[in-house]
């Protein structure tokens, strides 16, 4: 039977970190599963719980969390309700964030009897991969995996005419297709960038990890090329590559997902995932 615990920890500004962790008893402590959602996601989006179900039932401790600034909150943990925190989100928060949740792992009084500290495997998905890859150098970080990972923050950012008036104006807003809303980034998160701009360079810490290094990438991926996949690999220095054919940025899911199996793609992925892991 999967056991699941919930707590919150303080991340960046204070804010309250929620995450959960599951996993099956087991006679010998179990390796750790640290996983990172991507832009405008969150750690019950779409299929993440039947992800984490799949890796439990595979032998491993799996953890989730919602970044601290990504517009939910511990009382609404699925919706952007707290619009004014997800325009103060940064680069830099959810690496902070990552760090914390990956500290926590050591000292958590809930998994000392059950976890594999020395083990620790770090999975991000999309903008997740890219702070996953910022973190991957900690010594708790045995290896790590992207799905659907961007290469790069910079490039990400309006330029020209736009980042001009967003200067001026101090907010844009992006589109929430799922719920409507209008979301802001205040601009905030350009200037973080620039001050950390080193720090926060994907191409600079990819070439510097030396640890085992899985990239998969839907062919199809609407949201990030898969040119940004084959950057990865380039840089990985004992990295290997896997493109799902025909997948999207998603790997097939969707929030809600009200199945109770993973889509195709996405079970592809977390089975190799798991493989690569062992």
């Amino acid at each position: 039977m999967i056991q699941i615990i919930h707590d919150r920890i303080q991340g960046s500004d204070s804010r309250d970190i929620s995450l959960d962790a599951r996993w099956i008893a087991s006679e010998r402590p179990l390796p750790i599963v640290v996983f990172a959602h991507g832009y405008k996601g969150f750690k019950d989006w779409g299929c993440w719980n039947l992800v984490a179900n799949k890796f439990a039932e595979a032998g491993f401790l799996f953890i989730k969390f919602n970044f601290s600034h990504n517009g939910t909150t511990v009382a609404s943990p699925t919706d952007f309700v707290d619009e004014e925190a997800f325009g103060n989100n940064n680069y830099s928060k959810e690496l902070f964030d990552l760090k914390e949740i990956i500290k926590w792992t050591s000292k958590a009084e809930q998994l000392a009897a059950v976890a594999d500290t020395s083990t620790l495997h770090l999975v991000g998905h999309s903008r997740g991969g890219g702070i996953s890859l910022l973190a991957a150098g900690m010594k708790e970080v045995k290896s790590f995996a992207t799905w659907a990972s961007v290469a790069d923050f910079a490039s990400r950012f309006p330029f020209g005419h736009a980042l001009k008036e967003w200067k001026e104006k101090g907010v844009f807003h992006v589109l929430n297709a799922r719920t409507g809303q209008q979301l802001p980034h205040f601009i905030q998160f350009f200037d973080d960038f620039v001050q950390h701009e080193e720090k926060l360079d994907i191409r600079t810490s990819t070439k510097l990890i030396s640890k085992p290094f899985l990239i998969l990438h839907g062919s199809e991926d609407e949201a990030v090329h898969i040119s940004e996949a084959m950057r990865l690999n380039k840089w990985g220095v004992f990295s290997s590559m896997y493109f799902v054919q025909g997948a999207s940025h998603t790997f097939g899911a969707k929030h809600p997902w009200e199945k109770e199996q993973l889509p195709v793609d996405l079970d592809d992925v977390v089975e190799r995932t798991i493989a690569f892991f062992k």
